[in-house]
C-alpha cells in the first residue's frame, strides 16, 4: 500500500502583486491550489470558495470520487455570488486537486495550475494547460520555451465561477513508491523552466527546502504573479 509519507506547501505574494489571490488546502490526503482572478479582491474570494467547498466535502466524507463535482459545487457558488455582486463581476480561479488514495493519484483539474510527477529524476507535467498558449503547444504551434514569452501567455480558456458550469478534467494515475508531486499556481512555472523544477527537486531532497527554493527561483526570474507549490512524497506504508 502506498501512502502521502511527506508533504510540505508555500505560498508567497511574488514582487509584484499587492495581493495574494492563490489559495490551497493541505488536508492529506487531500491537496488542492488555487489561482484566483478578478477585480479588486475578487480573486481571492473564488480561490478562497474552492478551498473552503472542497475542505467541508472532505470533512463531510464525500472524497474522492466527488472531486469533479466539488469542483463543480464551488463553480455555482461563486457565478452566483459574481451575478448578486457586481464588484465580484467576472472572478474566478484555477484549480488543481489531488487525492492520494491506495495506489492511485485521482487528478481533478480546470485552468493552467499545473499538476506534476517527479519520478526517476525525471519531471512530468501530468495536467493539461487550459489555456491559449497550452493549445499552441499541444498543436506543435509554438515550443514550451515560446509559450514563456508569449504575449498572450496568461489568457485561460477555462476557469471555476466564470460560467454557470464548468468541465473539470478528472484523471486517475498509478503512484510508485518514492514519487513527488508538485501541485502550483501559475507564478511558478511562468517564470522557471520545467528543467530547472526537475533540477531543484533533484538536487534538494527535504521538500520544505525544495518548496522555499521553488518560490526563490520564481521570485528571482522576476516574481511576476503570486506563487503556490504543494509537494507531495509517497511512500509504501
Amino acid at each position: 500500500m502506498l501512502a502521502v509519507a511527506e508533504h510540505a506547501s508555500l505560498t508567497d505574494v511574488g514582487l509584484h502583486r499587492e495581493h495574494n489571490e492563490d489559495s490551497y488546502l493541505v488536508r492529506s490526503p487531500l491537496f488542492v491550489v488555487a489561482d484566483g482572478m478578478g477585480g479588486a479582491n475578487a480573486g481571492e474570494v473564488a480561490s478562497g470558495i474552492v478551498v473552503e467547498t472542497m475542505g467541508k466535502e472532505f470533512d463531510d466524507g464525500d472524497m474522492p470520487g466527488a472531486l469533479g463535482s466539488s469542483i463543480e459545487d464551488a463553480n455555482a457558488r461563486i457565478h452566483a455570488m459574481a451575478e448578486e455582486d457586481k464588484d465580484l463581476a467576472g472572478m474566478g480561479t484555477t484549480t488543481t486537486a489531488g487525492w492520494f488514495g491506495g495506489s492511485t493519484l485521482t487528478l481533478a483539474h480546470v485552468g493552467d495550475s499545473r499538476c506534476y510527477r517527479f519520478r526517476d529524476d525525471k519531471l512530468e507535467q501530468l495536467s493539461e494547460d487550459h489555456s491559449l498558449v497550452g493549445g499552441l503547444v499541444r498543436l506543435g504551434k509554438i515550443t514550451p520555451q515560446e509559450a514563456l514569452e508569449h504575449p498572450q501567455r496568461s489568457v485561460i480558456l477555462r476557469a471555476v465561477g466564470v460560467e454557470p458550469t464548468v468541465e473539470v478534467d478528472v484523471t486517475e494515475h498509478d503512484l510508485d513508491d518514492g514519487d513527488v508531486y508538485v501541485l502550483a499556481s501559475d507564478g511558478l512555472d511562468s517564470m522557471v523552466r520545467d528543467e530547472v523544477i526537475e533540477e531543484a527537486l533533484r538536487t534538494c531532497p527535504e521538500l520544505e527546502e525544495t518548496a522555499q527554493m521553488l518560490v526563490d527561483l520564481a521570485n528571482a526570474a522576476g516574481g511576476h504573479d503570486n506563487i503556490t507549490v504543494v509537494l507531495v512524497r509517497v511512500a509504501r506504508s
